[in-house]
């Protein structure tokens, strides 16, 4: 069953978007009365479809999630920039924020932002959709690293310096987690000022093993070691 996303509801009916609509009745060629589900306020309905708009058939009750990520990935290009949003987004991630990295190749102009927090906001609906997710990542605005280091919470920092602590032993260390908040370097890694400043800020630097992993995969294989860890 096809999962949409709205955020207007009227009468036992929501409104979805007309991007939406055209992919229901254009490329899934659904009809009248088939039935859909749509996640209203983190929460899920089976609808039926109607001209315009769908109706509530019923409520299904959900488990609610209860541990918060957070990654803090840098601005990349496009390609991998939507892979990480992308599979971030299947593998459960709460909320994506991008910053600006010294070693950051892409530059994003300020009044190119919006444009683009727009187009990852809907890669992200996507994959929410696909992996049947009752919400969707926030996306915040473009940080600056001194604003990454005011977030609260269990703070880790992904590094190829560090050594002896590594991503396991960490999240074996303690089994009360409510809020996790992990930064990622670009391509050549986070620079040892960055690193060194985000340590003075409570960042905890932590190895990903042995191996150096593409800034593409770190997301995917960090959100699989959590979801094994804290799997639902």
């Amino acid at each position: 069953m096809q999962r949409y996303f709205s955020n207007n509801l009227s009468n036992n009916k929501f409104i979805l978007n007309d991007d939406d609509m055209y992919h229901i009745k254009k490329v899934m060629r659904m009809q009248n009365n088939d039935l859909i589900e749509v996640v209203y306020n983190e929460e899920l309905y089976i609808c039926f479809l109607n001209e315009n708009d769908v109706t509530i058939k019923e409520k299904v009750e959900n488990s609610v999630k209860k541990l918060n990520i957070t990654l803090v990935i840098p601005l990349l290009k496009e390609q991998k920039m939507d892979l990480i949003l992308q599979k971030a987004t299947e593998l459960g991630v709460d909320n994506i924020i991008p910053y600006k990295a010294e070693r950051s190749i892409i530059k994003i102009d300020s009044k190119k932002e919006e444009s683009k927090i727009s187009r990852w906001q809907k890669i992200c609906k996507e994959a929410a959709e696909q992996s049947k997710r009752l919400d969707m990542p926030a996306i915040t605005k473009i940080y600056t690293l001194e604003e990454v280091a005011n977030l609260k919470g269990i703070n880790l920092l992904c590094s190829t310096k560090e050594k002896e602590k590594n991503i396991k032993s960490l999240l074996h260390s303690s089994t009360i987690y409510d809020k996790i908040n992990i930064v990622i370097g670009p391509e050549g890694g986070i620079s040892p000022k960055e690193e060194e400043y985000l340590n003075s800020k409570s960042f905890i630097s932590v190895s990903l093993g042995s191996r150096i992993l593409r800034v593409e995969t770190v997301p995917i294989f960090l959100m699989s070691i959590i979801n094994y860890e804290f799997m639902e």
